[in-house]
């Protein structure tokens, strides 16, 4: 291997780390990424839970209301 092979050899490696620590940059920023949208969807999760809850509660509260009435109609 002559001098003109290394220093190519030289060059070619410092090209790979430079490639290799971007490519971790991008693959931290990525995880931090697909954490917020863990957590963000978690709360839409919960968020769906509770208003879930609040429809059978106003339902129940509805159907309620309705039978007093048909037994208004009916007495």
């Amino acid at each position: 291997m002559n001098n003109q092979d290394l220093q190519t050899l030289d060059q070619l490696i410092d090209q790979l780390i430079s490639q290799n620590n971007q490519l971790k940059e991008q693959v931290l920023a990525l995880k931090e990424q697909n954490q917020k949208l863990i957590d963000e969807n978690e709360t839409l999760q919960l968020e769906v839970l509770e208003s879930e809850e609040k429809q059978k509660e106003f339902s129940s509260s509805l159907s309620g209301l309705l039978d007093k009435l048909q037994a208004q109609q009916v007495g």
